[in-house]
């Protein structure tokens, strides 16, 4: 990491310590973004005002002795789904943005530890898709080349941090949508176990597996920011009463065994893809790890992820879509006109698939600590290209990106994705998959993979200086 881009930890020592004032470190990243603004589409909306405001206040606070809280001055920025009270929520659509006058919960909880929240990110339109294409808001580009996409569908939440624009981001992960981008910009994605971080005031796309997460430059960035948002709340029902481990899980990799997932991780990908993958398994391997595999045939994605979901995405959408259709963009209109096609006989059969994928994971995990697979099966996606080339062969790029995503929203567990010390545009990544409610044990082996050099954030050509 640079230190014309510094993390969210450095800065919120440096705020504390009195070395730099909110106030500078604001109008700092609030030029970034007018910058990349220009360059990639980052936002729908850069909010100078509230940002100066927040760190005045956060400023004032720290003058007078107060305690200001673990992201005291840290600039986030909040994808465009999330409520935050006194801005417009658009979904990145074109139906007319409500102006919700509460925030949502985990807006709440980072303005409570002293953050400040710089703008909204451009997004896929209302979640539901891989590209953040946006048909009314036109397209995030990627930092490591702005002819590619950023992916989704928190596409600019993922180019946002990986452009230094700001020190971490908030993104929503239904199928994918904080990992993909994650991966395709170089950064750390974080999909936490459905249930551990509140919903509260964010759009839905299918509640049962919708789940909110932190996207950062560094391991140590993103567990300072899930520390914060994680925890129950009783105003969402999906939201789990259970206790958030206070200090993150030291893994000692000598000791740790990661199962990779056969014949999940044989699907086709790029030969980039493949070749990194089996780089980092040698060099696992070299730095003590036990890495083993897994025979798990019913691990797998299959027509059936998408059956399971559709009927709640049509509950969601069933009244927009009806009475005013040609308000979606093209390929969300495309993707809903199928999602109301799933019958009963389908979507019940989806579940039984879902529960013997949750139990194939299951499995897995008692077997080891960990599982691996690629992040995505191909890196780069052109913008304005529905197809990318696999084997030699062109094919719809929506299934190469969450080819190894979704299918962990599905079975609910958590998962974070690492960009590799490796060349690319962007670097490839991996994901690594925990047991349920470990957020912790991954932040923890996600940090000590970090310290061995074996994963790394590398500063793109587009990051704003």
């Amino acid at each position: 990491m640079t230190e014309s881009s510094p993390g969210v930890a450095t800065i919120a020592q440096q705020v504390a310590r009195g070395e730099i004032t909110a106030t500078e470190v604001a109008e700092d990243h609030l030029r970034r973004a007018e910058i990349s603004q220009a360059r990639l589409n980052t936002f729908t909306l850069i909010d100078e005002a509230g940002a100066l405001a927040a760190a005045a206040a956060v400023d004032q606070r720290i003058r007078a002795g107060e305690e200001v809280g673990p992201l005291a001055g840290v600039p986030i920025a909040i994808k465009d789904l999330i409520d935050q009270a006194g801005l417009p929520n658009t979904a990145g659509s074109s139906f007319p943005a409500p102006t919700p006058a509460a925030s949502a919960t985990v807006v709440q909880r980072l303005e409570d530890a002293g953050a400040v929240l710089i703008g909204r990110t451009g997004l896929h339109e209302y979640a539901f898709g891989f590209s953040s294409e946006n048909h009314w808001f036109g397209p995030v580009r990627n930092p490591w080349d702005a002819t590619l996409s950023p992916g989704g569908s928190s596409g600019g939440s993922g180019a946002a941090v990986a452009a230094g624009v700001a020190a971490a981001a908030l993104g929503t992960d239904t199928g994918g949508s904080v990992r993909v981008p994650a991966a395709l910009c170089g950064v750390v994605g974080l999909k936490v176990t459905h249930g551990r971080v509140p919903l509260t005031g964010v759009f839905p796309l299918a509640p049962s597996l919708d789940t909110v997460g932190p996207i950062a430059r560094s391991v140590p960035d993103a567990r300072l920011v899930y520390s914060v948002i994680a925890g129950h709340d009783p105003t969402d029902p999906w939201s789990a009463p259970r206790p958030v481990p206070t200090s993150g899980n030291a893994v000692d990799l000598s000791t740790a065994t990661i199962a990779v997932p056969h014949p999940w991780v044989d699907l086709p990908k790029t030969e980039e893809v493949a070749d990194a993958f089996a780089e980092v398994v040698r060099r696992l391997k070299a730095a003590g790890v036990k890495v083993i595999a897994v025979d798990s045939p019913d691990l797998v994605p299959a027509k059936q992820l998408e059956y399971s979901v559709y009927p709640e995405v049509a509950i969601v959408h069933r009244k927009r879509w009806h009475e005013y259709p040609k308000t979606y963009g093209p390929d969300v209109s495309q993707r809903l006109g199928e999602v109301f096609t799933v019958d009963p006989i389908e979507y019940v059969r989806a579940q039984e698939w879902r529960a013997r994928t949750r139990h194939a994971a299951e499995a897995a995990l008692n077997q080891a600590d960990f599982l691996l697979t690629p992040a995505v099966a191909a890196a780069a996606k052109p913008i304005g290209d529905e197809h990318i080339k696999v084997d030699g062969k062109l094919v719809s790029y929506r299934p190469q990106l969450s080819r190894y995503s979704a299918l962990v929203n599905h079975i609910g567990l958590p998962a974070i994705v690492l960009p590799l010390d490796r060349q690319g545009t962007p670097p490839p990544s991996i994901q690594i998959i925990g047991r349920a409610w470990d957020e912790s044990g991954l932040l923890g082996l996600g940090a000590a993979l970090e310290r061995v050099g074996l994963t790394r954030y590398r500063t793109p050509p587009e990051a704003v200086i």
